[in-house]
């Protein structure tokens, strides 16, 4: 091979590396774009749900609502039910970030148990959500409705009363606090929760004291 073909074999393989790197940029593009969208949309299905439940997620809705094509929000999601899953686990990934991670620098035990509390009661009362918590919102809509939106809904609610559950456990387990069921008394709490939530939507603050008082109870000190 001479040197002039050897120039262009070497010249158009360059080439060929440059397409490929552009190519790829542009993937890595639409990707990104893509994941951009996909977080836009779905924190928005959120805040729809809180307010009138998973039922009232459409394609054409979140579309309309967020000003972009119908077939955009399809191409991401494909069917309503994965719109719907997907909206609960990014309502858990919010809630996390609010309520579940700045408890846990306190302390084990009964420490903890009331900093998750008190930051519920801040994601309750701002809210955090338009329409309060996403879980008392969208639980009793599918309790007798199986299928993949039950299951991670009541798999986030039952991951709360375990954080719950498992730091009353600690509390008893070093004697901090008297003994106690913590799975019935995590169940309990919960309980008390959501009937605060819907007392705040209905403008009823003084719940808040209530719901500390009932806390409190559960974490008597040990004699």
């Amino acid at each position: 091979m001479s040197e002039v073909e050897q120039r262009d074999v070497v010249r158009s393989a360059d080439e060929v590396d440059e397409v490929d790197e552009v190519e790829a940029l542009t993937s890595d593009r639409r990707v990104l774009r893509g994941a951009r969208s996909r977080r836009t949309i779905v924190r928005h299905a959120v805040d729809v749900a809180s307010l009138e439940g998973l039922d009232g997620l459409s394609i054409g809705r979140l579309a309309t609502d967020l000003k972009i094509s119908k077939s955009g929000v399809q191409t991401l999601f494909g069917t309503k039910e994965n719109l719907q899953v997907a909206t609960v686990k990014c309502a858990r990934d919010v809630f996390e970030d609010a309520v579940v991670r700045p408890a846990q620098s306190a302390p084990r035990g009964a420490a903890r148990v009331r900093a998750l509390i008190e930051r519920w009661i801040e994601y309750a009362s701002v809210p955090l959500f338009p329409g309060g918590c996403f879980w008392a919102a969208n639980l009793a809509g599918f309790d007798s409705r199986p299928g993949p939106v039950r299951d991670v809904l009541f798999r986030c609610q039952h991951v709360w009363r375990d954080l719950i559950a498992v730091e009353l456990r600690h509390a008893v387990g070093t004697r901090e606090i008297a003994q106690l069921d913590a799975d019935l008394a995590a169940f309990q709490l919960d309980a008390v929760l959501v009937a605060a939530n819907t007392a705040l939507r209905l403008g009823d603050e003084e719940v808040v004291d209530k719901v500390r008082l009932v806390t409190e109870g559960f974490l008597v000190p040990a004699n």
